[in-house]
């Protein structure tokens, strides 16, 4: 059974173009090497899997949140589509093991990268639009995003380590953490970085990740862990506490773990 079938087989959705789902898991990497074997990467799906997703969501969570102002809306949405909301949504589907990927990006764990598993996401959603409509692709996304969707966490827990971290030193000095890149290095279309978040003067964090927000939001959230730890020993708990109120980690909810 090829990847394509196997995923229609494990979405349980009457799939008729396993073509053009096929093309939704092929990376440009595995395309590059063989050139001729599909009708294309699956960047174009994503570009249209991208509405699909925000629409689908945006309008469930109207629903689900119906006291929700414009503002908490916005973050619940942001904390699902972003790309570690989307690649753990498609992690529930085990999506990463299905993936065409050239010899170089599996060897590198791209089966395993939030980034590549959120961009493959949406192409699926966008090849299953193509394929089955709109009404059928937004309940497949409702049902399997629905502990997202039916969480009443308060807005903050739901923020991005970049957007706490921002709040927490524009609470404390009205300065922003500065992010500067320490290095970047491979092709474009593999490009790596890392980058170094400061903040009040002094170095708080690292991050690597395949684009600059990326890496930045994995400093953020090492920053945000030497936080903790810094507060936790200065109150002499001994246990990891976050350095305000505003810094709490959102609730466990989803059926499978961060």
């Amino acid at each position: 059974m090829g990847p394509a079938a196997a995923l229609a087989e494990r979405l349980g959705l009457p799939v008729r173009d396993l073509e053009l789902l096929e093309q939704a898991l092929v990376h440009s990497s595995w395309l590059h090497e063989h050139r001729d074997a599909a009708r294309g990467h699956n960047e174009r799906l994503e570009f249209l899997g991208d509405v699909v997703v925000n629409l689908a969501i945006s309008e469930a969570l109207y629903e689900a949140h119906p006291s929700d102002d414009e503002g908490l809306l916005s973050t619940r949405r942001a904390s699902i589509v972003s790309t570690t909301g989307l690649a753990r949504l498609a992690g529930r589907m085990d999506l990463g093991g299905l993936l065409l990927l050239g010899e170089g990006e599996a060897q590198r764990g791209g089966r395993r990268r939030p980034s590549l598993l959120a961009s493959a996401f949406e192409a699926v959603a966008g090849a299953l639009y193509l394929d089955l409509g709109l009404e059928r692709t937004r309940l497949w996304l409702v049902e399997l995003a629905e502990p997202e969707l039916s969480n009443d966490s308060p807005g903050i827990s739901l923020k991005s380590p970049k957007s706490r971290l921002q709040e927490h030193t524009q609470r404390r000095t009205g300065a922003r953490p500065d992010y500067r890149i320490v290095a970047a290095s491979g092709p474009d279309h593999e490009k790596l970085f890392r980058i170094e978040v400061w903040v009040e003067g002094r170095p708080l964090g690292v991050g690597e990740g395949p684009s600059r927000r990326t890496a930045e939001t994995a400093a953020a959230t090492r920053a945000l862990e030497l936080l903790r730890r810094e507060r936790a020993a200065m109150a002499g708990t001994g246990s990891p506490a976050d350095p305000a109120d505003e810094l709490k980690p959102a609730a466990t909810t989803g059926r499978r773990g961060q």
